[in-house]
């Protein structure tokens, strides 16, 4: 968890920097952050996924048995 952040931090730095050279953000720039963002949303899928499957499936068990 502790690389993930770093990782987050090393790109917001230098998306930060680059930001300072240039106005507005370039294409290369928000594929950058539309990469990160999958990799979080892919990370957190496989991090919370099998407790959310077990909580979906005992609530459907539950809501069965009403």
């Amino acid at each position: 968890m502790n690389n993930l952040l770093f990782a987050i931090n090393s790109v917001k730095a230098w998306i930060g920097s680059q930001s300072k050279v240039e106005k507005g953000a370039t294409a290369t720039e928000y594929s950058l952050l539309v990469g990160l963002i999958a990799l979080v949303l892919v990370a957190g899928v496989g991090f919370f996924g099998g407790e959310l499957d077990k909580w979906f499936s005992s609530l459907g068990t539950t809501v069965s048995g009403w």
